[in-house]
């Protein structure tokens, strides 16, 4: 066998177990590890919205927040400005988290029509705004080595 012949033979067997590996892929249960991304009116029109664990996005409906810091709760509406759905998430929000603001929450739609979430996103821009007023850099400094919070 030539050496052109064993190039052309390795080619052939590498774009064989390449088509493999994706036919593999394809037919798998990967399907099944994926996590939707759906507005509040997709979640309530879907018929298989309570068997699936999917990422619901929309803005926090101003007024509609409740945070239990004892219990770790948090309970809030999320809307899309057509059709609204009641949040009840296990856990501290984030620190950005508040009313009026786009938000992703991942979990489960359940019988009673409230999304039932453990993971709660919220969306923000990248832009850094410097703090309005003077800032005391000695007072930054100290504050920072000794670990305290500034007030």
């Amino acid at each position: 066998m030539t050496d052109a012949m064993k190039k052309r033979m390795f080619g052939v067997a590498a774009v064989m177990l390449a088509v493999g590996v994706l036919a593999w892929l394809s037919m798998s249960d990967l399907g099944e590890n994926l996590v939707y991304y759906w507005s509040p009116t997709e979640l309530m029109a879907a018929d298989n919205a309570r068997d699936a664990t999917v990422r619901l996005g929309g803005m926090v409906v101003p007024g509609t927040m409740k945070h239990d810091t004892e219990r770790a709760h948090l309970s809030f509406d999320v809307t899309d400005g057509e059709t609204t759905v009641r949040v009840e998430s296990e856990g501290n929000p984030p620190q950005m988290f508040r009313e009026g603001i786009g938000v992703v929450v991942e979990g489960k739609l359940d019988d009673d029509k409230v999304f039932r979430s453990e993971k709660v996103m919220v969306k923000h821009s990248n832009e850094y705004q410097k703090p309005d007023g003077e800032i005391d850099m000695e007072q930054m400094k100290k504050t920072l080595a000794e670990g305290e919070v500034l007030r």
